[in-house]
């Protein structure tokens, strides 16, 4: 990244802006080259439900967090691959390498690890910290609501998925398969995510957008059985 790109990317995170262009400034990566979903627009959009949600907890280590969002997807694994599962491990090891070099206590180290590791759904990884639950909520939740519906057709366009099946476009006569449909993804898992938020103000955030997802699908069904 060019000098003037890490001082863009960590002014996103003030008040700690500067420790996250020093991490940046030390890494040789970049940032989900070529994924919209998982771009500089998702990092703002994380970082802003991380802040809204610290909000309600208190004591919560709000530079731990910076960082952890900052890095939580800084390793990229297309959805579709079998490594899928190993990539929220990656980016935790790209944090601890930063975070050590960078002369940080091994304790704070492993907090950010931990809650870089613990927000993927592939992982499959309990947080156990409240910073670690918190990230955990704000990256699902970028996966709800409008934003969510615009994410699942971007990755299926990425991947050559079609919108549905046209035969059975709700899987009435088949499985749900939504590495093959776009539209199973929401049943398969988005309609699940919000059942699995750990904060009062992330679930409160994950009913509305879910609601909004169900109307979506609704009118979806609508529109293709009038076709």
């Amino acid at each position: 990244m060019s000098p003037s790109q890490i001082e863009d990317l960590a002014r996103l995170f003030a008040p700690h802006e500067a420790l996250l262009a020093e991490l940046l400034a030390r890494w040789d990566g970049a940032m989900a080259d070529g994924d919209g979903s998982h771009d500089r627009s998702h990092l703002m959009r994380v970082w802003n439900l991380v802040c809204r949600i610290a909000a309600t907890v208190p004591g919560t280590d709000m530079e731990v967090l910076a960082v952890a969002t900052l890095l939580h997807d800084c390793v990229a694994v297309e959805k579709n691959s079998p490594q899928r599962a190993m990539a929220s491990r990656l980016s935790a090891d790209v944090a601890r390498g930063l975070l050590r070099q960078a002369g940080w206590h091994e304790d704070r180290t492993e907090a950010v690890a931990h809650a870089i590791e613990a927000h993927s759904f592939s992982a499959n990884i309990e947080p156990r910290s409240p910073e670690a639950a918190i990230l955990r909520d704000a990256d699902r939740l970028d996966a709800l609501g409008a934003l969510g519906i615009a994410r699942v057709f971007y990755v299926a366009g990425r991947l050559g998925l079609p919108l549905y099946d046209a035969d059975d476009p709700f899987a009435q006569r088949r499985p749900l398969d939504d590495r093959r449909f776009a539209l199973d993804h929401f049943e398969t898992k988005l309609f699940q995510l919000s059942a699995g938020l750990l904060t009062a103000a992330g679930h409160e955030i994950g009913r509305q957008r879910t609601e909004l997802m169900r109307a979506f699908v609704t009118d979806f069904g609508r529109e293709i059985a009038a076709l």
